[in-house]
């Protein structure tokens, strides 16, 4: 398990996972103690490995391993032990956990296998884009799927160079960093792409020659602002924790402004009254099993995404059966948010919804009803941001609602499942 920013020892560590027959399980470096401890419960990891300013959230009964540990195993100087044996893995043996965003409950361990990890050749030459000798930079941070498969296998799969960097995301220096670089494929977040549009002056690159991003749709806008200021349109594509990528503006394809591209090659989709299906059999990066065994032993996966297909065969998204929130890059799950809430003692019911934002794409909603007594809208801001810092201490702060809004009750079905659609509309 890894609690480790974009730097150098945690690419070593996933590789020294692969290496001697590991399983990688890369966390996010904003979780928290309660999700730290539902990750710890379900995977029960042998050793975390992060960052000492991190670690203080974990478990106790979990080993730990600091930087400092990893500096002292990597000095040459010192009297070391043999490295472990390479071992000889099958395709379907563990790799890589990521957890998903829960929908409709927690988040669940994803499980990967070593095929996974070649298996990313697909995507990585007919979206992703690198060639030999090119730098690509893939900003994501870690511990979500995108990063494990293109901050740095992607681009090692087709002879390139990776750009790894430690560092929040500034709209003025990201462009300066991939100039002085000599970036050649650059991969964001729809959020950053939407903040350079508006945040920087954009320019062409000398050395790009490729831009793309996944994680939720990019709006045609943005798009249309790189094309015109620096003569490159960003790739949009679309994949899921449990299948890995599944669609793309191909490399040599016109980008279609707003789609999410069409199907990699080899890979079968079909839309079934709106609702993108993946045949598991033919997606290379398609997941093994859940965290607790269950497996998925049909032949067409359900994405819950609704799509409709032009003409030429590109798709686009249209919203998703669920209830997931994408937010930055980052897709949320509304329990999650929910439970935070939850456990402030001022709150009696909560509602977590995605809400448009021009940088956004969408930010966190959350509809609460507070408790009898409590503080209600005659104290609003006070206790709006009262339950903003809450959330960001109870789960990872991207989590926390940007809106707030109070209701005396929260419209529910006949067996009491909250109604999130009908917030969505209000």
């Amino acid at each position: 398990m890894t609690l480790v920013g974009n730097r150098i020892e945690w690419v070593l560590t996933l590789l020294a996972c692969w290496r001697m027959g590991a399983v990688a399980l890369p966390c996010n470096t904003m979780l928290r103690r309660h999700d730290l401890e539902l990750r710890v419960a379900a995977a029960n990891p042998k050793l975390c490995l992060g960052e000492e300013s991190l670690l203080a959230e974990m478990p106790d009964e979990v080993p730990l391993m600091t930087m400092a540990d990893v500096a002292r195993v990597l000095d040459e100087d010192l009297p070391q032990e043999a490295p472990a044996a390479i071992e000889e893995m099958g395709p379907e043996d563990p790799a890589l956990i990521v957890f998903t965003s829960g929908t409709t409950g927690d988040p669940r361990g994803v499980v990967h296998g070593y095929r996974y990890l070649l298996g990313q050749r697909t995507q990585a030459e007919h979206w992703f884009g690198p060639r030999k000798g090119d730098l690509a930079w893939c900003t994501t941070a870690t511990g979500w799927s995108k990063s494990a498969r293109n901050v740095f296998l992607a681009p090692w799969i087709t002879g390139a160079a990776a750009v790894i960097h430690d560092g929040r995301f500034d709209p003025a220096e990201r462009l300066d960093f991939a100039e002085a670089l000599g970036v050649g494929v650059l991969c964001q977040a729809p959020t950053e792409y939407r903040m350079l549009a508006r945040r920087t002056a954009l320019r062409p690159l000398p050395k790009l020659r490729r831009m793309v991003s996944a994680g939720e749709p990019l709006d045609p806008e943005t798009i249309a602002a790189f094309r015109e200021a620096t003569g490159l349109e960003p790739a949009d594509g679309y994949g899921q924790t449990e299948t890995g990528q599944v669609t793309g503006n191909l490399v040599g394809e016109p980008v279609k402004l707003g789609s999410m591209g069409r199907t990699l090659p080899g890979i079968e989709t079909r839309i079934v009254e709106g609702e993108l299906q993946l045949r598991a059999s033919s997606s290379p990066t398609f997941f093994s099993s859940y965290l607790d065994g269950e497996r998925f032993e049909g032949e067409w996966w359900q994405t819950g995404d609704l799509v409709r297909e032009d003409e030429d065969g590109y798709l686009w998204f249209e919203g998703r059966g669920d209830d997931i929130i994408l937010s930055s890059g980052y897709r949320i799950g509304p329990t999650e948010v929910e439970s935070a809430l939850l456990s402030h003692p001022a709150v009696a019911e909560a509602a977590a919804v995605a809400a448009p934002d021009p940088e956004r794409g969408s930010v966190v909603r959350a509809i609460v009803v507070l408790r009898d007594g409590a503080p209600g809208n005659g104290a609003g801001e006070e206790i709006v941001r009262e339950l903003q810092e809450h959330c960001k201490a109870e789960t990872a702060p991207y989590k926390f609602p940007r809106i707030v809004e109070f209701a005396d009750e929260l419209p529910k079905t006949s067996s009491g499942k909250i109604r999130r659609a009908l917030l969505r509309g209000s």
